[in-house]
């Protein structure tokens, strides 16, 4: 006999405990999820237990969905059912379930960020009346960045998060970014994000904020924006700085077309290495 229910603060040992039975053997190469990371989660991606549910069978979880929620939009951030338990139902059931409750407590936009590959997520949503809303390209960067010189009247300095909302330039335009790229989470982690800029004696005309990965020779892209149409010299002048540092990898995860075009990425060296799908729904009927 199956069961649900949604989550409170106090269950994130459940929580950690259906995620290393539903989620990690889809994954086994990742580490397991710990109680540790659970709370970054929160802290960083703003992941609501309330938002959270555990399917059972018996006292076992068999299905789990991590809810992330923010005054715009919930995330439907992981869901994932227990290999001996697939075709029962319970992925469409958590997110109807989800949806349920988003339609009289809001937020009413629920998204949700599907790696292409895993067909049958994908089909999950779109079975659930979510609509294929963008494309999401994981970048790489490949070879030696070109050098394209100094630009008279600039130089490149150190930036933080805070420097760059001091300048107000965090958020600007309101830029289409992924869950894990935006303001909230940039803020959240601002103090694992390093960054370059290329400043005049006036503004910052360019920027790219970076994490560094565990061995510290490959680093995730968090932001990259040029305020100058330079066919992306400045860009490549910082990418070109960030290479000297010993940086190996430079990933750019779940580029919008929106953000930075293909075109601008590729002239910059970078290659796709992997995309994912934007879906999105409303809870409830207007």
């Amino acid at each position: 006999m199956s069961s649900y229910r949604f989550c409170r603060t106090d269950d994130i040992a459940l929580l950690v405990d259906a995620l290393n039975r539903c989620w990690s053997p889809h994954f086994p190469d990742d580490p397991p999820v710990t109680a540790a990371a659970f709370k970054r989660s929160i802290r960083d991606l703003q992941v609501w237990c309330s938002s959270c549910m555990v399917a059972f069978s018996g006292a076992d979880p068999v299905a789990v969905l991590i809810g992330a929620k923010r005054p715009s939009a919930t995330l439907v951030h992981r869901i994932a059912v227990h290999p001996d338990h697939r075709r029962e139902g319970h992925g469409s059931h958590l997110l109807a379930s989800l949806a349920s409750k988003l339609a009289i407590l809001g937020p009413r936009r629920i998204v949700a960020e599907v790696p292409l590959s895993l067909a049958p997520a994908c089909e999950l949503f779109r079975s659930g009346g979510y609509a294929r809303e963008t494309r999401l390209t994981d970048y790489v960067l490949q070879g030696a960045a070109h050098d394209p010189g100094e630009t008279a009247g600039t130089f490149v300095i150190p930036v933080t998060v805070d420097d760059l909302a001091a300048n107000g330039l965090l958020g600007e335009a309101d830029q289409p970014v992924c869950w894990e790229r935006s303001v909230e989470t940039l803020n959240a982690r601002k103090e694992d994000i390093a960054g370059l800029a290329v400043a005049s004696d006036e503004r910052i005309e360019a920027w790219l904020l970076y994490r560094t990965g565990c061995q510290g020779q490959e680093v995730d892209i968090v932001s990259l924006r040029s305020l100058v149409d330079d066919d992306g010299g400045r860009l490549q002048r910082l990418l070109v700085r960030l290479r000297e540092q010993g940086i190996g990898t430079v990933r750019f995860p779940k580029v919008c077309a929106a953000e930075v075009s293909e075109e601008r990425l590729k002239t910059l060296g970078f290659r796709p290495a992997g995309e994912h799908v934007l879906y999105a729904a409303r809870a409830g009927t207007d």
